[in-house]
């Protein structure tokens, strides 16, 4: 299949032939889903710490006696049904949320966003971005006359020019085709690839 190639000024420059097993493949909402969790899952870190009932402050004093009150029997303060006593279950920081994922299940994954980019008109490939010097207003000016207000870059080489032009933009990312994650492919409402990075991804994915 076929891409529109863009130049610097948004304009059509020419059409570049793509690998279909990369764009042009069929939407798969499950697969898609299954990688965005997995991803996401896997991004998290088990830094929460609760307490159970060993762990809080209490007396180990009886609370009434066993006997005679009407009330119903209690060992200690510490109870989970007890306001302020420990955790039946608590959390731990070594808690492990991540999912496994088959390296091939990842690849067809993103893949598959890709192709679905495609289909909504989102996904747009260019020539070459880069900048001579590393100022942000240059950058944002760039950004403005392709059209774009909310735009994921994806590049084969991030020099540090382009990176210090771009990190104060909101809502603009810049990331390299090796740190391109399915998550903000997701998020972004554009997507722009230089043709270099379309050449990784068909190395990567393909």
């Amino acid at each position: 299949m076929e891409l529109k190639l863009i130049n610097e000024q948004g304009l059509e420059a020419t059409r570049l032939e793509v690998s279909d097993l990369l764009f042009g493949r069929e939407y798969n909402e499950a697969l898609v889903h299954q990688v965005l969790v997995a991803y996401q899952a896997n991004a998290r870190s088990g830094d929460r710490a609760q307490k159970d009932r060993r762990d809080v402050r209490h007396t180990t004093k009886k609370p009434w006696r066993q006997k005679g009150t009407g009330r119903a029997r209690a060992g200690m303060s510490s109870s989970p049904i007890w306001r302020g006593g420990g955790r039946v279950f608590p959390n731990s920081p070594d808690e492990n949320f991540s999912q496994k994922l088959n390296r091939k299940m990842y690849r067809a994954g993103m893949a598959t966003i890709l192709s679905q980019l495609v289909r909504q008109d989102r996904l747009a490939v260019i020539e070459g971005l880069s900048v001579d010097v590393p100022k942000t207003r240059v950058f944002a000016a760039k950004i403005k006359r392709l059209g774009y207000e909310s735009v994921l870059v994806i590049t084969d080489d991030l020099t540090e020019e382009l990176f210090l032009a771009a990190r104060n933009l909101p809502n603009v990312l810049v990331v390299e085709v090796r740190q391109a994650d399915p998550v903000s492919l997701v998020h972004f409402p554009k997507v722009l690839l230089t043709k270099s990075a379309v050449a990784k991804f068909e190395e990567i994915l393909g």
